[in-house]
């Protein structure tokens, strides 16, 4: 170093060292990832039978959808494979995947609920996050109750309707009140429905909660429940590209969509949020959480294929806020996931990080490769990470209100 005299050069000798060492301290100070748990919505679907009511009037025909009701589309195919292939990246960033080729048998798992829709969503993201490795995605045969993924229909979980409607209740401040404050996107979506000026275009049944037929869960009834499939039909056509249209829902826009989808995201607000509907919801996923993170082997993924209730539950049970760019507070997107990534730092301490994974309507829609998958934070932590022995705490309180194990 020309016109430093040696005193002076030592002393940057000494200060790049010192540097040097620091930066390799913070290097070994930073977690290893062990391994990565993911809970998903299925991808992009045709509208389920009966989740416009048929008494839901409009000022034009509803489009039509290439696929039978409830399936998931060849967009929301390949949107999953471009979410996939994000997914790999990442994860072989963090050493939890192989950066190129098949990763080892074991170090990728996926299982799905039975309907066509998350069996499809599996092996399309399977493919994307795995390409050319005919990656096996697992489920129970088609269309049988899997209690994994629906709890309170397989009837795996002591349930009281009674002090379910009480948690409903009281979380929600009644269920009518939960419509009054809604009643700004109630009369914003007449207006995209366009059914006539001073009509209500969706039913205005007056609002209430009861017991279902066979005791194992409760109905909701009233325009929340109405208007909330109508609210996500119109997103689902939105990012299949039905909508906008040449001739009609010329007004179905992102910033309306995100506003419509309060409508939507309340529905979780009755059946995953109050805390004893949270318990049973999450239960059976909890307890598969947990032994996934608990596997012995170092690196790998599980992937668990499901619905938002899903995903809306165990962010219940872990006291996580559900905001994703383009979307209502609370309302999860085709493709949404929480992501549970289990660390462990030199001295042995583990914690599990928890990451909120969308893509935005626009990128659901124009099929692009923009994810959003921020670190959030779960109740009394920040964004950073959360013991290990207090995430599995969290998780357990639901497990222990679940008397039977689900195989």
């Amino acid at each position: 170093m020309p016109g430093l005299r040696p005193r002076h050069l030592l002393a940057q000798v000494l200060l790049a060292c010192a540097m040097m060492a620091c930066a390799t301290a913070s290097l070994a100070a930073s977690p290893r990832v062990e391994r990565v748990v993911i809970i998903m919505r299925h991808g992009v679907r045709a509208p389920i039978v009966g989740e416009a009511p048929l008494d839901t009037l409009t000022g034009a025909p509803w489009p039509t959808w290439s696929v039978p009701p409830e399936h998931l589309t060849a967009h929301g195919a390949k949107a999953l494979d471009i979410l996939g292939r994000s997914d790999r990246r990442w994860l072989a960033g963090l050493g939890v995947l192989p950066a190129l080729g098949c990763p080892a048998e074991g170090q990728v798992r996926i299982w799905t609920n039975t309907a066509e829709r998350t069996i499809a969503s599996g092996e399309a993201f399977a493919r994307g996050l795995t390409p050319g490795c005919e990656t096996p995605v697992g489920h129970r045969p088609p269309n049988e109750v899997d209690p994994l993924f629906e709890p309170l229909r397989a009837g795996v979980a002591p349930f009281d309707p009674a002090a379910a409607i009480a948690s409903i209740q009281a979380y929600t401040g009644g269920v009518d009140h939960l419509a009054a404050r809604l009643q700004p996107a109630l009369d914003e979506l007449d207006r995209v429905l366009d059914c006539g000026a001073g009509k209500a275009c969706s039913p205005r049944r007056a609002s209430s909660v009861a017991p279902s037929a066979d005791g194992r869960g409760i109905d909701l009834t009233g325009p929340i429940r109405d208007a909330s499939g109508t609210a996500q039909v119109l997103l689902l056509q939105y990012v299949e590209g039905l909508s906008p249209a040449a001739a009609s829902w010329r007004g179905v826009e992102p910033d309306t969509l995100k506003r419509l989808g309060a409508l939507h995201a309340a529905l979780f607000d009755v059946f995953t949020r109050p805390p004893y509907m949270t318990a049973r919801q999450a239960g059976p996923l909890s307890r598969r959480v947990l032994e996934a993170l608990d596997a012995p082997s170092v690196g790998g993924v599980d992937i668990f294929m499901g619905h938002d209730t899903n995903v809306t539950a165990m962010a219940a049970a872990l006291g996580a806020r559900l905001d994703a760019p383009g979307y209502a507070t609370g309302d999860v997107p085709p493709g949404g996931a929480l992501i549970f990534m289990s660390l462990v730092d030199d001295a042995g301490s583990r914690s599990v990080r928890v990451y909120y994974q969308t893509q935005s309507p626009q990128a659901l829609r124009g099929l692009n490769d923009r994810v959003s998958r921020p670190a959030i934070g779960v109740l009394g932590h920040d964004s950073r990470a959360i013991p290990s022995g207090e995430f599995r705490r969290r998780l357990e309180a639901a497990i222990t209100t679940n008397t039977d194990s689900p195989d």
